[in-house]
């Protein structure tokens, strides 16, 4: 059971639209390169030799991901799009009301005036208003390939305390949509919505701060199946970690990938609308063997113990706290109660820093 409780400051909360883009350092520009634009066909907007900037092909502004050449891999930012600036400088005083640390400034190319701040998880969060637009690819289809991803829908993070993470995503506005939970009152994973659908952000219960996965979205399963058909075609089919298959969680059809610095991409489609102010809260049993998977396919232990570390706002790795309580791999058979981990392996903790 969460033992800190989340003070709430008095002033309020900025008004977050959706997650809009992550910033990756990743080691190899090319290599990085090679797999987020010749394979996953991701749109670039500019690049140089330090940094390429992309999108999705529905997207109008600047950019989604920011590849940015360095020598760990690791995340520099969680970016929100917020609903004017005024509400850039609601989220200064918020922030600056809980005591933590924060700077103003033009971070990336085409987006200006922004706030970011290292947050009471120890997460680098950004908060924009103003941005340059570019043209929206939408009708394009000459452009678009059979695996077009359209926009990006979800963060995944990972952090010890989810209670106290969702006390606080709650406070910033977030909506609960769905969790993990057994009967002695632990919670093991907890998603979160700004836009109407199952999740902007996550919290998964592990070692952290860290980020287990940016999500994209394809327009339908079809889409999908031929990422892994191309990958099968040009030899890269161990960039698949997991999938493709359907989640009981969010019910979404899911594929995970590993980009070539270990960072976990999932390609993403179909969830359901959560837009109501009364929308229910799903909960499901840790137990559930079709929580992760609707269909039972085995989830791999790497799932669940590798992570990307993230970054405070001078660039260096943040520490890693540790979870005390119970881990999701540790209370089922493998992860799904049908698969199973060999005596001997290495399941506990992630593996943070430990790219495969």
């Amino acid at each position: 059971m969460s033992k800190k409780t989340f003070a709430s400051p008095d002033v309020p909360a900025p008004d977050i639209l959706r997650c809009a883009y992550m910033e990756l350092v990743v080691t190899d520009l090319a290599k990085s390169r090679e797999f987020y634009v010749d394979i996953l066909g991701l749109v670039v907007t500019e690049e140089d030799d330090d940094a390429i900037y992309l999108r999705s092909f529905e997207e109008f502004i600047h950019h989604n991901l920011v590849l940015r050449k360095g020598d760990t891999p690791a995340v520099a930012a969680f970016s929100y799009r917020v609903r004017s600036q005024e509400e850039v400088d609601k989220a200064e005083a918020y922030y600056q009301a809980l005591g933590c640390e924060t700077r103003r400034g033009d971070f990336t190319n085409g987006i200006r005036n922004a706030l970011r701040v290292v947050d009471p998880l120890g997460f680098p969060y950004e908060f924009f208003y103003e941005v340059d637009h570019v043209e929206r690819l939408a009708w394009a289809y000459e452009l678009q390939g059979a695996g077009a991803l359209v926009r990006l829908d979800h963060f995944n993070q990972v952090y010890p305390d989810v209670p106290y993470g969702a006390d606080y995503l709650s406070d910033l506005g977030f909506r609960k949509t769905e969790q993990i939970a057994d009967d002695n009152d632990v919670t093991y994973a907890a998603w979160f919505a700004r836009k109407p659908t199952v999740h902007d952000t996550a919290l998964t219960g592990g070692n952290g701060p860290a980020m287990h996965h940016v999500a994209f979205a394809t327009h339908e399963k079809h889409n999908i199946l031929y990422i892994c058909d191309k990958l099968g075609a040009l030899r890269q089919s161990d960039r698949i970690e997991r999938g493709p298959g359907r989640h009981g969680v969010s019910n979404a059809f899911y594929l995970y990938l590993r980009d070539p610095d270990g960072h976990r991409v999932e390609i993403y489609t179909q969830d359901y609308y959560t837009g109501d102010p009364d929308n229910p809260t799903v909960t499901w049993d840790v137990h559930d063997n079709q929580r992760r998977d609707w269909w039972g396919n085995p989830v791999v232990p790497s799932w669940y113990t590798d992570a990307s570390r993230v970054l405070d706002l001078d660039g260096n790795l943040q520490p890693i706290e540790r979870r005390t309580e119970a881990k999701e791999i540790d209370v089922t058979i493998g992860a799904d109660g049908f698969s199973y981990t060999r005596k001997g392996d290495n399941v506990e903790g992630f593996k943070l820093g430990e790219q495969v």
